[in-house]
């Protein structure tokens, strides 16, 4: 991969203000101070937030205390999806900080799943990591690797260690220089404005003619109203990271140096504001 470190270390270093304050109807002891922390966008919920867990556990009856699940303006933020993304899709062009509410009681089952220990989320991430490889290089990379490797990249994740997680990731970054880049492109389309969880298809990064392709041409292909709208009307923009990555963009330098730590581009499709 081309060794832009700055723009890695940028993403990687990428933190939300947020407050999280506890649900109205949840029954206290005592009053709830709102906790605040700076959430690391690369992360999940589930693993970063012990501390406002623990924070809130304080002021609850523990007969009241059982799942902890979070909400944004009456949206069940699935802890699956990484934090830049859930704030990307369903906050961005909100005030800072983000208002993050806690719940530890009425579950959404229809909408997240549960999240009972962090080996479930580590089982996620793993998984994502495994499906990236098979899409770019038909889990060669992956599966040559030792399971300290594997270990490595979790433990880099949790533990929040730019170096230990890239020492291993950069090896699922690399591709034979007679490719000029990977087989396929990892990512997902997410659109706030759909019940549809994401879109996800093959794309490779290079057109059969050799040329790289583009952001665009990706966008075309699998969501062509989000640059084409119908009326002739930019009325969307497309978010990786917070910001708007210029369409003209290869979408192999974007997938080796925006995509998350699960090796893919996650790709936030929102309204435009109108202000």
């Amino acid at each position: 991969m081309t060794d832009d470190k700055d723009v890695l270390r940028d993403v990687w270093f990428g933190r939300i203000p947020t407050c999280f304050t506890l649900y109205q109807d949840e029954i206290t002891e005592r009053e709830a101070e709102p906790y605040y922390l700076l959430l690391p966008r690369i992360s999940y919920l589930t693993l970063v937030t012990d501390k406002v867990k623990k924070h809130f556990q304080k002021v609850m009856r523990q007969e009241e205390v059982s799942e902890i699940w979070f909400e944004y303006e009456g949206t069940p933020l699935k802890w699956h999806y990484p934090i830049g993304l859930l704030f990307d899709l369903h906050a961005s062009n909100t005030a800072l900080p983000w208002s993050i509410t806690v719940h530890f009681k009425n579950f959404p089952e229809k909408d997240l799943l549960h999240c009972h220990s962090k080996d479930v989320i580590e089982a996620h991430f793993m998984a994502c990591i495994k499906e990236a490889d098979a899409l770019k290089h038909k889990s060669q990379v992956i599966n040559e690797m030792q399971k300290k490797d594997h270990k490595q990249l979790w433990m880099g994740l949790q533990n929040d260690k730019f170096e230990q997680f890239w020492a291993i990731n950069r090896k699922l970054m690399e591709y034979p220089p007679e490719d000029n880049g990977f087989r396929y492109i990892p990512f997902r389309i997410y659109q706030a404005t759909t019940e549809r969880p994401f879109i996800q298809k093959l794309f490779r990064p290079i057109a059969s003619g050799g040329q790289l392709h583009t952001l665009e041409d990706l966008l075309k292909d699998v969501c062509p109203s989000a640059i084409a709208p119908e009326d002739g009307e930019q009325k969307t923009q497309v978010m990786i990271h917070g910001i708007e990555p210029m369409l003209e963009t290869p979408i192999q330098w974007l997938s080796e140096h925006m995509s998350y730590p699960d090796n893919f581009l996650h790709i936030s499709i929102i309204p435009r504001p109108t202000d």
